[in-house]
């Protein structure tokens, strides 16, 4: 159900041409558009807040601009995943205003005003090669309405770089750190501060890293109670969480 068909509703319901609990009854319906490949659900944000996100990889360029028409088409911001650049120009052969971040993989179309933006979402990286993963998280940050600040490159490794952004850390409603190789990051950040804490492991490292496994066990094992851990290199899904998190705060 898209905002003008809301917006008819509430207007029958003013003038009496309908009963609240049929429009009610209506706002209930989970309704969907169909295209055979896809079932493109188009009541997500009523439900959730946001709308439904293209996650491309396995798509077609095609595949991609069909789904995306119909999210456009009913009035909502566009955000796709893991998008290539044979996906972004189809796409931004269509929509004009579409904008591509190579290093994220994503696809932005902001349709709706831009509302006030929420507190502080930090993204933490442990090092430059991590910074597509954090790009992914900024990109889903920003759209959902976040203040993001980023602070990359500041692993354990040299620590003095993270201790010497003590404000940004003490100040931000929740923390998404990124790392790879062992991972050690998130127990740090989160032993300084009594705020959420995202972890994101990373399929970066040596061979015993395994892909992201070893930063992932890490992170799940940490001692800070704070630390909370997504799949590997998912950093969508943290900042999905965080931007939650931050609208409670």
């Amino acid at each position: 159900m898209d905002n003008i068909t809301i917006k008819k509703l509430l207007t029958k319901v003013k003038k009496g041409d309908i009963t609240i609990e049929n429009a009610l009854q209506s706002f209930k319906e989970l309704p969907y558009k169909d295209l055979g490949f896809a079932k493109v659900d188009t009541h997500r944000t009523i439900r959730c807040g946001f709308p439904e996100v293209i996650f491309c990889a396995g798509k077609t360029p095609e595949q991609v601009l069909k789904i995306a028409g119909q999210i456009i088409k009913h009035g909502s911001d566009l955000l796709a995943t893991r998008a290539n650049k044979e996906i972004y120009k189809c796409i931004s052969q269509q929509y004009k205003n579409a904008r591509y971040n190579e290093k994220a993989g994503t696809i932005v179309i902001k349709k709706s005003r831009s509302k006030k933006k929420k507190g502080l979402i930090l993204i933490v990286t442990a090092g430059t090669s991590d910074i597509p993963v954090a790009e992914e998280a900024r990109e889903t940050a920003e759209i959902m309405g976040n203040n993001v600040k980023v602070l990359y490159d500041a692993g354990v490794a040299g620590i003095h770089r993270l201790l010497s952004n003590q404000n940004d850390i003490m100040t931000a409603n929740v923390i998404i750190v990124i790392a790879g190789m062992e991972g050690a990051l998130a127990s740090v950040v989160g032993g300084m501060v009594a705020r959420p804490v995202i972890g994101v492991p990373t399929s970066i490292g040596y061979g015993t890293s395994f892909g992201g496994v070893t930063p992932l066990l890490a992170m799940l094992n940490s001692c800070a109670a704070n630390v909370t851990v997504v799949n590997i290199d998912n950093g969508f899904g943290a900042a999905y969480v965080a931007s939650l998190i931050n609208s409670t705060k």
